[in-house]
């Protein structure tokens, strides 16, 4: 960014005076009032100005220009009642300095330790935020430059540092964020600012669940906590099983019997049955859906029962064939299915009864035969080596191998500086 006369910084304004035209002092800035809107630079709208001990509000007509040495106050006479905040309005020093903000580009948190103000046509509005150390910003600006200075059309303040403000975190910019983003989001904000972000995301149950799904163990049960036994169960509900069974076990023990009690049946039933096997094994791992369909069956019947399925799309990697009886025969790879002619018998694509780990192998001797056998998705058979009980896949096991907190521990999930 290039250093104009029409672009200052915040910190170059704070704290100065406004004066009249005869350049006398009426006052010392204390802040830098803009409303909130749908335009991307917001424009400013006036100043609070602390002035015989009270803070006065001077609308921006009244102002001149924010690159003089003194501001000049463009107006006949102050109007002395005492600054009150409208709805919308954001005080750039009190509610966006120092503070936590929400990056939606590349979804992190950043701390804007000072903030652009730029002139367009006479009008003041802002531009962006620096996220530079304090007193960097200003060496650099005062050599043409700036330090990875963020748009402020990215950025979007915490409701919690504007209090009076009613405002919302747009549920528009978090949904084009992947969950895991918005998961890292969360864990590096403070539990009101996480809050937040997930009251926002809970416009829509399905990616409230998915963001639950991608938060550490430690979070999960946190957020929990503040809510009934019936919301707690409703976010359960649009979780995958296997991860619905795993927070159960987390929950205060009093509340896992009324918890469970409010899950949808077919929830409920595919809970009951993980819990109880040891959520350091296959079986306490494994998802229980999947798609089984019929040896008999045709290629374009087995695709008919991929697009018809629930199950998350890292287990559809595979289609398992099974006799009238329901016992597996076989399996074959969804790319496999897709290349092949329709009307193709299953049984002339099926491959023989697939590598497969049992409900009571441990994570490392899952691993390792997923390893070897270079599986994405494995099968989890009873003893007997009949039935298909569930599915591992890839990256399940390999979240549940890495240690707890590593996102912070590499830094993944961070504010910004």
């Amino acid at each position: 960014m290039t250093v104009d006369t029409n672009i200052v910084l915040l910190s170059r304004v704070v704290h100065r005076h406004l004066v009249d035209e005869a350049g006398d002092r009426i006052g010392r800035i204390e802040d830098v009032v803009i409303r909130l809107g749908d335009v991307a630079h917001p424009p400013i709208v006036g100043l609070v100005v602390r002035f015989a001990g009270r803070d006065l509000f001077v609308p921006d007509r009244k102002i001149g220009s924010f690159a003089e040495r003194e501001i000049p106050f463009l107006g006949k006479r102050v109007d002395l009642r005492r600054f009150e905040r409208r709805e919308g309005e954001i005080l750039l020093a009190r509610d966006l300095l120092t503070r936590n903000l929400i990056n939606f580009v590349g979804g992190k948190l950043i701390r804007a330790h000072d903030v652009i103000l730029a002139e367009s046509d006479g009008t003041w509005s802002v531009v962006g935020v620096d996220p530079a150390r304090p007193g960097l910003a200003g060496k650099l600006f005062s050599r043409g430059e700036t330090h990875r200075v963020v748009d402020f059309a990215s950025i979007e303040p915490f409701v919690g540092h504007v209090p009076t403000a009613k405002l919302r975190i747009p549920y528009r910019k978090l949904a084009k964020l992947h969950p895991a983003q918005i998961a890292d989001l969360v864990e590096a904000a403070s539990h009101d600012e996480g809050e937040e972000i997930i009251e926002a995301v809970g416009e829509d149950a399905e990616l409230e669940a998915d963001v639950f799904e991608e938060l550490d163990m430690t979070h999960q049960v946190e957020f929990l906590e503040g809510r009934s036994d019936e919301e707690a169960a409703r976010i359960l509900d649009r979780m995958a099983s296997d991860d619905a069974a795993d927070l159960l076990l987390e929950i205060d023990q009093e509340r896992r019997i009324p918890v469970l009690a409010f899950l949808e049946p077919t929830q409920q039933s595919k809970v009951k049955s993980l819990l109880s096997y040891n959520s350091e094994t296959a079986g306490g791992l494994m998802s229980p859906d999947f798609v089984a369909v019929a040896v008999s069956g045709d290629v374009a019947s087995a695709l008919e029962a991929v697009r018809d399925s629930s199950a998350p799309s890292a287990a559809l990697n595979v289609v398992y064939a099974t006799d009238e009886a329901g016992h597996l025969l076989g399996s074959v790879a969804l790319a496999t299915l897709v290349r092949s002619v329709g009307n193709l018998a299953l049984s002339e694509v099926i491959g023989d009864e697939p590598s497969h780990v049992h409900p009571t192998w441990d994570l490392h001797s899952t691993a390792r035969l997923m390893s070897d056998f270079n599986l994405t998705v494995a099968p989890v058979v009873d003893e007997e080596h009949k039935t298909i009980l569930g599915v591992v896949t890839i990256d399940d096991l390999v979240e549940q191998l890495l240690p707890q907190g590593w996102r912070r521990e590499f830094g993944m999930s961070r504010v910004e500086e």
